[in-house]
């Protein structure tokens, strides 16, 4: 056995952009895309990515050469997951929901070669070029505007535009050929900036052999069957989709396309297109819940929805549930290329009561089969955690699915893979099954007379109450105990007429706080509630549990009232704009 080499015959880099070739050949009357009134059928879109590949080869696009791309989830940004690493570059796609000195910082990070900008972010784009201009970044970088496919504007024969490249885009066969054969699968194929809720955004390298590993660990994890029909709530943008553009090329889907996410949007293309799976985090719960909500329940295919990037709470899943929609619980991070741990569904657990049901669906799960190992570690020791689902540790894993590392950032990158694993940072517990549940964010755990108290475990039970709409736990200075938890909270629509508002506040405060006792060991519950009209959230629909510590410093003994005041309203203001700015999309 030790005369046979590899050779090409049985050597072959793994890639997803071959699933697209696959899709066109397998599936060539299937419908690829559907984006308002455009539709694409597989051989189409296998057809539109090797144009714009050469064309982008033609603009002198080369190995590891940086595409940046900021667009909603339209039928451009599908493509460009082909279309770019076709051409041997990295697809860097850039959050909408950032501010122009944010996405000039990741310019100025990644040094792209070409950005595409949807026509309607064109204001943002002048504002973000202004300010490279104006640093001398030396960036010589080539601008492309997308235009909506179903109301193209023309342009003059010397622009350059997305559906321009599209057209003068040449792939003869032997530079067709040459897209489809990846190098070293160890290449990177995309660049994501993390989202930066508790430090600065960092640029994740992810390579080709991880993306595939991860694209079909998601659709065995995910159990899904042949030629769903995918609705795009969860913007591209956001760790690669989750891996599901590639996914879908790999299953024969339908992607339907969505620019705002809305409950109307929503439910019309479930409606409309029979659609059968969707991913979302959990703030999109509360969009479907407090939207004309659409009878599921009697669909022979019920929607199946993928929700991770933070804990739900099993109360917010049962409410979800009830619409028709049947919920799935992963875990994930941009530095493992998508989904890592899938809740899969075991068939005893289905002569359970409901709420129990809840509970265990709200755990993160197993590890997918495109990692090696994944285990809960005690950071002092490295030893692995008792599964007795009580002690904690930080989730660690290892796979070839994981990051190559931090783009220019080798401290970063040592410091995450530390002692031979990936380091997440997430604190959780091993349950005697196997299964493994997050209790929080390293950062994110408070300590209260030396012992540690689980923001999230909090978070849950105040989800359980019948006016609360949103809840976030963190850390509160304290004279005694070093910490208490400091719950801020949404009410339900309602729940926060003016009328006496700061009286009813007060007497919601005490009761909400009486709740918790009731439902919680005394050392665990809030010592203060702050209610809001909306929680400060990132671009990934994250709560910025950051801002929110800042402002229970000024809580302390009542002190800095006024200062806290202003806190709360300038968190109004921002959302105001970030609403203002959405609406004119």
């Amino acid at each position: 056995m030790e005369n046979l080499a590899l050779c090409e015959a049985n050597n072959v880099p793994l890639t997803p952009i071959t699933f697209l070739k696959r899709a066109a050949e397998c599936y060539p009357n299937r419908t690829s895309i559907i984006d308002g009134e455009t539709r694409f059928t597989w051989p189409q879109t296998y057809d539109r990515c090797c144009r714009l590949a050469a064309s982008l080869i033609s603009l002198n696009i080369a190995k590891n050469d940086v595409v940046s791309v900021v667009a909603p989830n339209i039928t451009a940004m599908y493509e460009m997951y082909f279309a770019v690493p076709m051409a041997r570059a990295v697809l860097n796609p850039i959050n909408t929901r950032l501010d122009a000195t944010s996405i000039a910082a990741i310019l100025r990070h990644a040094t792209p070669k070409i950005i595409f900008i949807d026509r309607n972010f064109e204001p943002l784009a002048r504002e973000t070029l202004r300010l490279l201009s104006s640093d001398d970044s030396h960036l010589n970088l080539l601008v492309i505007f997308i235009d909506d496919i179903n109301f193209p504007k023309r342009v003059s024969s010397e622009d350059l535009d997305y559906e321009g490249l599209i057209q003068r885009g040449e792939p003869t066969p032997s530079l067709v050929a040459h897209m489809l054969r990846i190098e070293d699968e160890q290449d990177p194929i995309s660049l994501n900036y993390t989202s930066g809720t508790t430090s600065d955004p960092k640029g994740v390298v992810s390579t080709h052999r991880g993306a595939y590993l991860s694209s079909l660990s998601a659709i065995i994890g995910w159990e899904m069957g042949i030629s769903p029909v995918y609705l795009w709530t969860l913007p591209m943008f956001h760790c690669n989709g989750w891996t599901l553009p590639w996914a879908m090329a790999a299953r024969g889907g339908t992607n339907v396309c969505m620019r705002l996410v809305t409950a109307l949007e929503i439910y019309k293309n479930i409606n409309r297109h029979s659609v059968t799976h969707m991913c979302c985090v959990p703030t999109v719960f509360n969009i479907l819940l407090q939207g004309n909500r659409l009878d599921l329940s009697r669909r022979s295919r019920p929607v199946h929805v993928l929700t991770g990037g933070s804990p739900p709470p099993a109360a917010l899943l049962k409410k979800v549930q009830r619409l028709g929609f049947q919920v799935m619980h992963a875990y994930g991070l941009t530095e493992a290329t998508g989904p890592v741990l899938f809740c899969e569904w075991q068939d005893e657990w289905n002569r359970l009561p409901d709420n129990q049901q809840m509970e265990l669906k709200a755990r993160q799960g197993l590890g997918i089969l495109g990692l090696a190992e994944v285990d809960v570690k005690n950071n002092e020791t490295q030893e692995s955690v008792p599964r007795d689902g009580k002690t904690m540790g930080e989730i660690v894993m290892k796979g070839s699915s994981i990051m190559k590392g931090y783009l220019n950032n080798p401290k970063g990158t040592v410091e995450a893979f530390k002692h031979g694993w990936l380091n997440t940072g997430d604190i959780g517990v091993v349950h005697p099954d196997g299964h493994i549940e997050i209790k929080d964010r390293l950062k994110d755990i408070i300590i209260s007379g030396g012992e540690n108290i689980s923001s999230v475990e909090v978070e849950n039970v105040l989800y359980k109450h019948p006016k609360v709409l949103e809840a976030a736990v963190v850390a509160m200075p304290h004279p005694g105990w070093g910490e208490t938890p400091c719950a801020f909270v949404v009410l339900q629509k309602g729940e926060s007429d003016n009328e006496d508002r700061d009286d009813k506040f007060v007497t919601r405060e005490k009761d909400l706080i009486k709740y918790c006792r009731e439902n919680l060991p005394h050392f665990m519950c809030p010592r203060k509630v702050v209610f809001l009209e909306d929680l400060p959230k990132n671009g990934n629909g994250k709560i910025l549990k950051l801002k929110l510590r800042d402002i229970a410093k000024g809580l302390v003994n009542d002190q800095d009232e006024v200062n806290v005041r202003s806190k709360i309203v300038q968190l109004r203001e921002d959302k105001l704009r970030v609403d203002h700015f959405t609406s004119r999309l």
